[in-house]
């Protein structure tokens, strides 16, 4: 079979297999009565192997390699390809995004693109200090910047950073960067959602403050335990029952506890925050009774007193210390 006929049947162009035959690689071998280059079967079979390997993404070279090696381990030929492919799709996928963010910025001229990309760059600088300065630095930027910074803080992997980029989101975006830090939330990757969580922590505004305390349920232990909290701060019915959880299980304890006392003082739901306190100091381990009766500190002496008494004969001789210390110390300042 001629060159031409060989090209138009495989759709091989005639350039591409007289570059084979140039370089060795596949070779009419056999000729015509008139002294033409003919491709035998064995030709066309070696020509199929090589498009075949083609289209796998391998160089002429590595075809060439593979194809002369007796030895030749196609295992390793496809790992090495996949690896290959694997990086092409990533390179892609980042110039897709990097494209949809400058999309995003809805450019009206070209020196909005490139201050765009520009920024864009910046933040994916090698340079912590570089993005942390930068950060810094368009701290009063365009709204239309807000995807930008938002996307470049959840994959930022270095805490300074991270803080100025979320600075940054709160003072420039607000409430615009709030519907794509709540899908963040959702990530499997626990970095990402617990640094969106943060930036709404930050921003503060009501949009944020619902989103977060709509959390509560969160699977991750760190943002559920946030939004208790926050819950609380704002009054939410149900706080009690979570933050005395929290308690008992050390989740945030402190923090939990001076929600708690927060709430019960400006409420007034001193009396239901004591009951919850003490009937989960009955059913709990010494270590949960130490923190929950640490929790009864700040709370009025006459609230609590019945509970320390009780509490001063514990099992526990911490808990029992901690409890007596306690009444000590307020049957003091009363007689102050």
């Amino acid at each position: 079979m001629l060159i031409g006929e060989v090209a138009q049947r495989s759709g091989i162009s005639a350039r591409m297999l007289r570059h084979y035959d140039r370089i060795g690689l596949v070779s009419p071998t056999e000729r015509t009565t008139g002294g033409y280059r003919e491709y035998s079967e064995n030709d066309l079979r070696r020509l199929f192997h090589v498009e075949g390997l083609r289209s796998l993404g391998m160089s002429l070279a590595q075809i060439a390699d593979a194809i002369e090696d007796r030895e030749f381990d196609p295992a390793i030929m496809v790992a090495d390809v996949i690896e290959r492919t694997q990086e092409h799709i990533t390179q892609a996928q980042e110039l897709v995004q990097r494209l949809e963010e400058v999309q995003a910025t809805a450019p009206k001229t070209w020196n909005d693109v490139f201050r765009t990309i520009g920024l864009i760059r910046g933040l994916e600088s090698a340079s912590p200090s570089r993005r942390q300065q930068l950060a810094l630095k368009v701290a009063e930027a365009d709204q239309r910047d807000v995807p930008i910074l938002v996307e470049a803080m959840l994959r930022e992997n270095t805490e300074d950073a991270a803080g100025a980029l979320q600075w940054a989101i709160a003072r420039g975006g607000g409430d615009d960067a709030v519907p794509v830090l709540a899908h963040a939330m959702q990530s499997d990757e626990s970095d990402r959602r617990r640094r969106a969580f943060d930036a709404l922590v930050k921003i503060n505004t009501l949009a944020a403050q619902q989103v977060i305390m709509k959390s509560a349920n969160h699977e991750d232990p760190r943002i559920r335990t946030r939004a208790i909290i926050t819950r609380a701060q704002h009054g939410k019915r149900g706080s009690i029952p979570a933050l005395v959880g929290l308690i008992s299980t050390g989740q945030d304890d402190v923090e939990a506890a001076d929600a708690l006392t927060e709430l019960a003082m400006r409420d007034g739901q001193i009396d239901q925050v004591v009951a919850a306190l003490a009937a989960e100091l009955r059913a709990s381990e010494p270590a949960a009774r130490r923190r929950l009766v640490a929790a009864l500190t700040d709370l009025p002496i006459d609230a609590t007193k019945d509970t320390m008494l009780g509490l001063l004969n514990d099992d526990d001789r911490a808990t029992a210390l901690t409890a007596r210390f306690i009444l000590d110390a307020r049957t003091k300042d009363d007689s102050v």
